[in-house]
């Protein structure tokens, strides 16, 4: 009875241990997927851009509008004065520049790609000025992070001028990055807040017009 009864519940366990060891070869093959999975999301990797223009305003509204970019900051850099203010910058006597400091996925837009748009939206041959803009605050600036955006900026600013996209010689400075002072809250977003404003209008807005026309494939799905 007893000889009969072990063998029938082996009998009846046999379809039960088949599908436990499933569950174990299951559960040993998804191992490796899950940890693929949180290392392609520890994989994402952001990097830092800042860079000079002219008027922040212009270079926010459009750097905010590309695919990759994750945040746009208006700013102060290359200065000598500490925690300046708008005011004290456009004096033109603390030596910063009105500056955008860009963070950026390289998976997606390459700090190449960024610095060959960033040279599309100003004019870097007027020194110390951007149309009406005037002053030191409105130079042209590359401010490097590390040798390796140095050089990147350095060789892009050959090939524009090999090619001869400009009338006139690059006088953007390449220079190591040495600090970054975010502007007051109401430079921050300006043109998305302030679109009617006359200067939005006659200045960037048609800035926004270029950059839908010749870089729409960049664009985010909701471009602003």
């Amino acid at each position: 009875m007893s000889t009969r009864s072990s063998a029938e519940r082996r009998s009846r366990l046999r379809p039960f241990l088949g599908l436990l060891m499933a569950a174990v070869v299951m559960g040993s093959a998804s191992g490796p997927v899950a940890s693929a999975t949180r290392g392609d999301m520890k994989s994402h990797r952001t990097e830092i851009a800042t860079l000079a223009g002219g008027c922040f305003w212009c270079m926010e509204a459009v750097f905010d509008q590309l695919q990759g970019v994750e945040r746009v900051v208006s700013g102060y850099a290359g200065g000598t004065v500490p925690n300046p203010t708008y005011e004290q910058v456009s004096s033109g006597t603390t030596g910063h520049a009105e500056t955008v400091q860009i963070t950026f996925d390289p998976a997606v837009l390459s700090y190449r790609d960024l610095l060959k748009i960033f040279f599309a939206f100003h004019d870097p041959t007027t020194p110390n000025r951007q149309g009406a803009d005037v002053g030191t605050q409105y130079r042209s600036v590359v401010f490097w992070h590390d040798p390796g955006q140095r050089a990147t900026a350095q060789q892009v600013i050959a090939e524009l001028e090999k090619e001869r996209v400009f009338d006139r010689p690059i006088v953007t400075q390449v220079v190591p990055y040495s600090g970054f002072y975010p502007a007051e809250g109401y430079h921050q977003d300006y043109y998305d807040r302030n679109r009617e404003q006359p200067y939005c209008q006659l200045v960037i807005s048609p800035k926004i017009t270029k950059l839908r026309k010749l870089y729409a494939a960049r664009l985010k799905a909701v471009a602003k």
